[in-house]
């Protein structure tokens, strides 16, 4: 059974962008853009480590800043991140993450290790990435079974 350790082996990158939570909404959007991406971890740097404080996605801006009419260049992300992290870790079972993405309606999730470090960063667009190109394997197999290639 598949996993989000094959999901992020298979990934064109698995670079994870994050900010501080000090950022402004204007600084991080302006990077989200640049970089073609929908989320960002918000790290805060602690004396000895760095910890996951919560997560800043395009829904966020648009909920809590466009809506909220604040003003990006004045408004930490801290201050309107998603700060209830759900997570998952490199052993989830890719049927399980598909469940609880579908069940809590979110579509970015931080993958930790078992220290709390992070893994990694998906999205629901990896997952179906990863999931079309399983099938169009398995649609081959198929097709060369019963042409008789196999």
């Amino acid at each position: 059974m598949a996993t989000v350790s094959h999901l992020l082996a298979a990934k064109d990158s698995c670079r994870v962008f994050s900010v501080s939570p000090d950022t402004t909404v204007f600084e991080a959007t302006c990077f989200m853009n640049a970089e073609h991406i929908g989320a960002l971890l918000i790290i805060q740097d602690l004396a000895t480590s760095r910890k996951l404080v919560g997560v800043f996605t395009e829904r966020d801006v648009l909920r809590r800043v466009v809506a909220a009419r604040r003003h990006p260049e004045h408004t930490s992300v801290g201050d309107v991140m998603t700060s209830e992290i759900i997570t998952c870790t490199a052993d989830t079972l890719l049927d399980d993450l598909a469940e609880l993405m579908r069940v809590k309606r979110i579509r970015h999730l931080p993958v930790l290790e078992k220290d709390e470090s992070i893994a990694g960063f998906i999205s629901i667009g990896d997952l179906n990435a990863y999931q079309a190109g399983y099938c169009e394997l398995a649609l081959q197999e198929a097709e060369n079974y019963i042409h008789g290639r196999v």
